[in-house]
């Protein structure tokens, strides 16, 4: 009986050793040689590139409509028929165009899970006027510093080109 204990204990410390120490290190060193801007959080000076940010006034490009409760990370689960989801959706549509923005569906419907950082180029461009207004900026320039930050699909086929709205405001700072 203590020999089967002992073999026991052996094995689980080995598993424990192997499976809670020595592969997720592997994996850790792995990711941060093989993809070292991801791995790490893609983290810049006002965040991280993979979460949304919320952003406030005409001088900044928004991504998709915050929840609620920025902490939450899900969708609303609001049906095509939900009143409420219809509300929100024409409140955001009216917000956009008191701001002279004629939205795209992204910019007045949520992601499915509520931290996308990425828009569309055409999101993009369509907020280009309320920038270039606020930032007394013409509008070619913010419309080129659009084209610079068009990302292409993943892999070079995997989904449809976006913009990352960090990096872009990021870059729409620097600007002088």
């Amino acid at each position: 009986m203590l020999t089967l204990l002992r073999r026991s204990l052996v094995l689980a410390l080995f598993f424990l050793v192997l499976l809670g120490l020595a592969y997720p290190l592997a994996e850790t060193g792995l990711a941060g040689t093989l993809f070292p801007g991801r791995s790490g959080g893609s983290l810049t000076a006002n965040g991280s590139t993979l979460i949304g940010q919320r952003w406030k006034g005409t001088r900044w490009f928004h991504g998709r409509p915050d929840p609620d409760n920025p902490m939450a990370s899900g969708p609303t689960n609001l049906g095509p028929r939900s009143e409420k989801l219809r509300d929100q959706v024409e409140a955001r549509i009216d917000r956009w165009h008191r701001l002279g923005v004629k939205p795209t569906p992204e910019l007045v419907t949520g992601s499915g899970s509520g931290l996308d950082p990425d828009i569309s180029p055409r999101a993009a461009y369509a907020q280009v006027p309320m920038v270039a207004k606020a930032r007394h900026l013409p509008p070619s320039v913010v419309r080129h510093l659009v084209s610079a930050s068009i990302r292409g699909p993943q892999l070079g086929f995997l989904g449809a080109p976006y913009v990352n709205v960090l990096e872009l405001n990021e870059s729409l700072a620097r600007l002088r």
